[in-house]
């Protein structure tokens, strides 16, 4: 289970020109990642907001990240190279050091597109209740190329409930909220994120932005990628999570269907994107038989799957390959 913690107590950082600025901390674990790190750090210390503290926990890497690391210590608050369990255990590791009012992690393979961090503190600013805000998430291949764009809506505690993922490295945590809600729980690996999430928006309302805060990088190394199957079995393992909390009982009652429906999505959504499209099938099936809606908005994906199976994989290849040049059309357009 979530672990209670006590932070630093210090929330606001005054300029010099006295006027009062939330401090924003941000977590990066990184383990192994020398190929992509130092653009995430870029990413972060780049950003236009002052008032940042930026913390780096690297789980004890031997392919020449603590170079990396040590090339930037300047503009690091604190940073670390040690042995730890995981993405979780570096990620509590840092949230403990941390003393901003809003707090965030970036994994070592994404990065944020400029401006981010001064939006999601105007977006708090906005909405004094929220307790997380989240974005639209830009995703990217090995080289950075973008091949997709991730858009979401305003989500609430029983879309989440329902599997409703947003896009982790989007979003922003206010401070207090987190501290009720706990630290990550170490004996999840792949939705460690989106078990937070509930915690948290049970105690608080979400806010989405509808621009474009990161980006999230899809590489083989990756587990969204390298153990896609494994995101399904979280995924009922959490609902069992769900039916014992009694801060839940009235959401998971009313949005059973849904929420097992959301479960069987997911593990369908995995299971084809880690070469499994006959299981996926299986499982999309069982999702229609729970809640037909929470299937039909994945209508392409299971079309796609059932093309793999008869030999015509190449229409989804043809198809994303569309997608990425319409993607590219369009970032051109608002460049220009």
């Amino acid at each position: 289970m979530a672990i209670p913690f006590v932070y630093n107590k210090v929330y606001l950082y005054y300029s010099s020109d006295s006027h009062k600025m939330t401090l924003v901390s941000i977590i990066t674990p990184s383990f192994n990642q020398a190929a992509y790190l130092e653009q995430t750090i870029r990413s972060v210390i780049g950003q236009d907001y002052p008032h940042l503290e930026y913390l780096v926990v690297d789980g004890g890497s031997s392919d020449g990240s603590v170079g990396i690391i040590e090339r930037c210590a300047d503009k690091l608050a604190w940073w670390v190279s040690e042995k730890d369990s995981g993405q979780a255990e570096a990620i509590n590791k840092g949230l403990r050091r941390a003393k901003g009012g809003i707090v965030a992690w970036l994994n070592s393979d994404d990065v944020y597109q400029p401006g981010a961090i001064a939006k999601a503190v105007a977006a708090f600013e906005r909405n004094p209740d929220a307790g997380l805000v989240y974005g639209d998430l830009l995703s990217i291949n090995s080289d950075g190329q973008p091949f997709n764009l991730q858009t979401f809506q305003s989500f609430t505690l029983n879309d989440l409930m329902a599997f409703n993922i947003i896009g982790q490295p989007t979003v922003f945590m206010r401070r207090e909220v987190l501290e009720q809600a706990g630290t990550l729980d170490l004996s999840y690996h792949f939705l460690l994120d989106h078990h937070l999430w509930i915690r948290m928006a049970s105690l608080a309302p979400l806010v989405y932005i509808p621009e474009t805060l990161a980006a999230a990088r899809f590489h083989a190394e990756a587990k969204n990628v390298a153990r896609a199957a494994s995101f399904g079995e979280e995924a009922f393992r959490l609902v069992r999570w769900m039916e014992g909390r009694s801060e839940l009982e009235q959401a998971y009652r009313s949005g059973h269907a849904r929420i097992w429906a959301g479960a069987y999505r997911l593990n369908g959504y995995y299971l084809i994107e880690g070469g499994q499209p006959l299981s996926g099938l299986a499982s999309y099936g069982r999702a229609f038989l729970e809640s037909p809606p929470v299937v039909i908005r994945d209508w392409k994906r299971v079309i796609f799957a059932a093309f793999s199976l008869i030999g015509l994989r190449r229409i989804r290849e043809v198809y994303m390959r569309l997608r990425r040049g319409l993607l590219e059309r369009r970032r051109g357009g608002r460049k220009g």
